[in-house]
């Protein structure tokens, strides 16, 4: 094959513009990009000083003149102006050519956004430079992604916790028959653990770092044996200095109660609306949980305990919408029918 057709192969992308990360797959290659959704910009100059892991780095630790913007709050665009200019900026790492054609692609956005919303995330996507911009359903893009049979005439369920929105769904024969989307995800959490070891300790801690307790000791449900404990350092609200806590896994479970409690309703709520014939598919196949928040401790367990139902985990549990995204663009015309339909202008 000469390049010109593998140039010509690689053009077609799906993109999972998430609120903590941005995947990007390109047809053929697979999975090409993952970084943070994040852009550090220089407000004199309004140049952007860097994207994804650097700027990441930066939050919490950048001098008057710069900003660290994360620019999806709640899996919708906040600053269409900041998201456009780091898609481009992504799109152009991964096609190192200057003139590539103009490629297809396929966003991945929350089941729950507006028209308005919508239009947004298509005019980003025309802005960065594609020809064609199709979306697809978080939940479905996740169900497909993790490999549940979504065109089969049986009931699937999927529950995605990303960022900033959990996503439930019951998918049946390639559409899905009810869906939850609520604005609580994995930065609810971190917040949580902020204003509770403020309140508890009297500790400010940055966002940063209530997002490394999570991963450190974080867990939905006690976990047997030994408890987990971590140290903290923030500044004290009295003082003003720097100190250290020590924090124990139990204290951070019930700082993210609540926001796990919002997760579980949604799943109860959609089991509630499911038609009969599919909860008894759910009943023998169980709940898919993907997303970055499947991977906190005890979720499984948790779940388990509250519905009753078998809870699988995805092993792709961070990448399963871009994979999902990723299989429409390989299988356009077979997967043409999962894609939200054209609006009518």
């Amino acid at each position: 094959m000469s390049m010109n057709n593998l140039a010509f192969l690689g053009r077609d992308m799906a993109v999972d513009l998430g609120t903590a990360n941005t995947l990007v797959y390109v047809r053929g290659r697979g999975i090409v990009l993952n970084e943070p959704s994040v852009v550090a910009l220089n407000t004199s100059t309004a140049k952007i000083v860097a994207v994804g892991i650097e700027a990441k780095q930066m939050i919490g630790r950048t001098p008057s003149n710069i900003t660290a913007v994360r620019p999806l709050k709640d899996g919708v665009i906040a600053d269409f102006e900041i998201t456009e200019r780091m898609l481009r900026y992504f799109i152009q790492k991964i096609h190192r050519r200057r003139h590539f054609a103009k490629p297809r692609v396929v966003v991945a956005v929350p089941s729950g956004i507006t028209s308005v919303e919508h239009r947004a995330v298509k005019e980003a996507g025309y802005q960065a430079g594609a020809r064609r911009v199709s979306i697809v359903e978080e939940p479905m893009a996740a169900a497909i992604g993790a490999g549940l049979p979504v065109h089969d005439p049986t009931g699937n369920m999927v529950v995605d916790i990303g960022g900033g929105t959990t996503e439930v769904a019951v998918i049946s024969m390639g559409g899905i028959v009810t869906s939850q989307s609520i604005r609580v995800g994995g930065d609810e959490m971190d917040q949580a653990i902020g204003t509770s070891v403020k309140k508890e300790h009297s500790l400010m801690v940055g966002e940063r770092t209530a997002e490394e307790l999570k991963f450190a000791i974080g867990s939905a449900y006690p976990i047997d044996g030994e408890e987990l404990h971590a140290e903290v350092r923030g500044r004290d609200l009295v003082s003003g200095l720097p100190r250290t806590v020590v924090l124990s896994a139990a204290d951070i479970r019930q700082a993210i109660e609540e926001p796990v409690a919002s997760i579980i309703d949604a799943v109860r709520t959609t089991l509630d609306k499911c038609p009969p014939e599919l909860s008894g598919d759910i009943m023998d196949r169980g709940i898919a949980v993907t997303g970055g928040g499947a991977l906190l401790r005890g979720l499984e367990d948790r779940l388990r305990h509250e519905t009753g139902m078998p809870i699988h985990l995805a092993e792709n549990a961070l990448d399963s919408v871009a994979v999902g995204s990723g299989t429409c663009v390989e299988n356009y015309d077979r997967l043409n029918q999962v894609l939200v339909p054209e609006r009518q202008r």
